[in-house]
């Protein structure tokens, strides 16, 4: 419920700050750059979308393989779309829901995939983390300056120190850890089963497909965002630069634990855009409204086929598939 309240919130205050002409509406303003966008470069990202999945989904059956679970392609594609149409509504529920769904699919023991899906999110912050830092020493100066104007201090003059406060949760964890070690003989099972997908990155036949895999899987997520850049003539000048910028500010507003992302993008986005590159704070706004919807309809369509087919396979299974 906090995270519904606090995406409703910066929604609206992405919203409040799309000022239009007198008389005009902001919906009918954020139509109108709708209209005026190339369709073309956005089925071209709809296309690549779809085309990072399944790498996506071959490189997590990849993983699955050292821990003696071969799955097909199919069932690991349609668990990782229903993954991804459940962290739209439930943050961070997708990495459980789409390890339930293979495991109905498959019989792949939940605590294993899960383990290998732990990785997976590892792999992406390291991608993450190069791709920031090639940023970075891209546009030094001007992320140097959005930097700046970031304020992340209480204004009341009390304050804690991050590293406090990481250290008290990872001391409450460990701690209430050792007590269900203690309490709970399943949870050990469970947990020798994670360490199992965990440590299954280190049995990979062929550790360097996997890295590749992992470098062309954010590649096709740069060329997402490039195409939607090319498809508005309002940030279609702002060059490779500028949309490495964006990418790496979009991939961090993304990685909030809000739904879908939904807020944090909305908000840091624009900013960005208007800060970095003096687009115009109305175009600014409306070009992130229209690209994370975009990006969510793709992911909707995707993931609501995925569950029909998914269910689908399931009942007509036979009983000795069962």
């Amino acid at each position: 419920m906090i995270m519904i309240l606090l995406t409703a919130g910066l929604l609206w205050l992405s919203l409040r700050g799309l000022q239009v002409g007198e008389g005009e509406n902001k919906a009918e303003f954020i139509w109108q750059v709708w209209e005026k966008a190339d369709k073309g470069f956005l089925l071209l990202m709809a296309g690549i979308t779809i085309a990072s999945h399944i790498l996506r989904a071959v490189r997590w059956k990849m993983l699955l393989v050292p821990s003696g679970n071969v799955v097909s392609l199919s069932n690991s594609f349609l668990s990782l779309m229903i993954g991804y149409l459940v962290n739209l509504a439930v943050p961070r529920g997708g990495e459980v829901s789409r390890c339930y769904n293979l495991f109905k699919l498959e019989k792949t023991p939940v605590e294993t995939s899960f383990g290998t899906v732990v990785i997976e999110r590892i792999v992406d912050v390291i991608c993450l983390l190069i791709l920031i830092l090639i940023s970075f020493l891209v546009e030094w100066d001007r992320l140097m300056a959005f930097i700046a104007t970031l304020n992340f201090s209480s204004g009341n003059g009390f304050s804690i120190p991050p590293w406090v406060i990481i250290l008290a949760i990872v001391g409450i964890g460990f701690l209430g850890g050792l007590y269900l070690l203690r309490k709970n003989e399943k949870l050990i099972k469970i947990l020798l089963g994670f360490k199992e997908g965990l440590l299954s990155v280190f049995r990979l036949q062929n550790k360097f497909l996997f890295i590749f895999y992992s470098v062309i899987i954010w590649g096709l997520y740069f060329l997402m965002s490039y195409c939607v850049i090319l498809a508005f003539p309002e940030t279609a000048v702002l060059g490779f630069g500028a949309v490495m910028t964006l990418f790496a500010i979009g991939a961090i507003a993304m990685a909030a634990p809000l739904p879908g992302g939904a807020g944090s993008y909305h908000t840091l986005v624009p900013l960005g855009l208007v800060m970095l590159y003096n687009l115009a704070k109305p175009d600014a706004i409306a070009f992130t409204f229209i690209f994370h919807a975009w990006q969510t309809l793709i992911l909707i369509v995707a993931g609501v086929v995925s569950l029909i087919a998914s269910y689908l396979i399931i009942r007509w299974r036979t009983p000795s598939q069962k």
